[in-house]
């Protein structure tokens, strides 16, 4: 019996320092998975204030006194004092700025070189797709829904959609906003605008590069693409001159070339988006992308998304 007792106790030992040692590994892996967590929340704030202070650095540029804005050869927004001759202001660095433990990076885009798509006519959305690429019956089903999505009412058009008869049929469903369009970012919800269309695929802009909810209705002839001027239907001939004509130093008045068109171009702007992203260890963890007009000189944000 006294045999039979001591390895019923052995066994029991056994079983007991089994179940201790189960419980040290969980509350091993628990406490890893805690400091891994914490570790993950912390950067994520560290690089949420490291791209506001982007934000920040962005708009001690726009806060500059420039009269021009312009892309020149290396295809950066750079800001310009008129002269003559024209004056060129000094850029403040704009990628992996060191900050404490961190960076941040930045990129200053000029709002008026995309087209408003709150004042945009049928025929302009229309063009503009085309010149994305985008086949006919897509760009019918797209043109018609943006309107639907803007106009007060609740009838479709042919090719469009509205609340009762599409969005609210959804496994996600919503409203047709049936205002103007608010942010960009907005049109990721209108039938037939893809993720693909909107960021853009194979080196060709997506929606977000080429429209705009904030322009004041004005396109900046020294920052619009040629898809902008595609769609105001400016010839490939006349984009191209326009284009060569901006490289050393903006142009201080419309071109005359431009036709029709010419009265829709200015050669400043107001209005501004920046995208900052802040950087741990050499990799983003944080993004903001806010947009900015200046008005008397003093930059003002009108719209900000990602972190707060």
């Amino acid at each position: 019996m006294r045999r039979a007792e001591r390895g019923f106790a052995l066994v029991a030992v056994m079983l007991v320092l089994g179940l201790l040692g189960i419980i040290a590994a969980e509350f091993a892996y628990s406490m890893r998975l805690e400091a891994e967590a914490m570790r993950a929340w912390r950067d994520h704030m560290r690089a949420a204030h490291l791209a506001e202070a982007g934000v920040g650095q962005a708009l001690r540029e726009l806060a500059g006194d420039f009269q021009n804005v312009s892309l020149p050869f290396d295809g950066v927004l750079t800001f310009y004092k008129q002269g003559p001759p024209a004056t060129v202001l000094p850029r403040l660095a704009r990628t992996k700025v060191r900050l404490g433990s961190g960076e941040f990076s930045y990129r200053i885009t000029d709002e008026q070189a995309r087209l408003n798509v709150n004042n945009a006519t049928q025929d302009q959305l229309d063009k503009l797709l085309q010149c994305l690429g985008v086949d006919k019956i897509v760009r019918d089903q797209i043109v018609d829904s943006i309107l639907d999505w803007i106009d007060a009412n609740d009838d479709h058009r042919i090719n469009g959609a509205e609340s009762d008869d599409y969005y609210l049929k959804l496994p996600v469903p919503y409203r047709a906003r049936n205002a103007q369009i608010e942010s960009v970012a907005e049109l990721l919800q209108i039938k037939g605008v893809t993720p693909a269309l909107f960021e853009g695929v194979d080196g060709r802009p997506g929606l977000r590069d080429v429209l705009t909810a904030r322009g004041v209705g004005q396109l900046n002839v020294n920052t619009a693409g040629p898809v902008v001027f595609c769609a105001m239907g400016v010839s490939e001939a006349q984009i191209s001159n326009v284009m060569q004509g901006r490289l050393e130093r903006p142009l201080l008045q419309a071109p005359a070339n431009l036709g029709s068109s010419v009265g829709f171009f200015v050669t400043n702007s107001q209005t501004f988006r920046i995208e900052a992203e802040g950087l741990i260890e050499g990799r983003p963890r944080a993004s903001v992308t806010a947009i900015v007009q200046k008005r008397n000189n003093v930059p003002v944000v009108l719209e900000w998304s990602g972190v707060r």
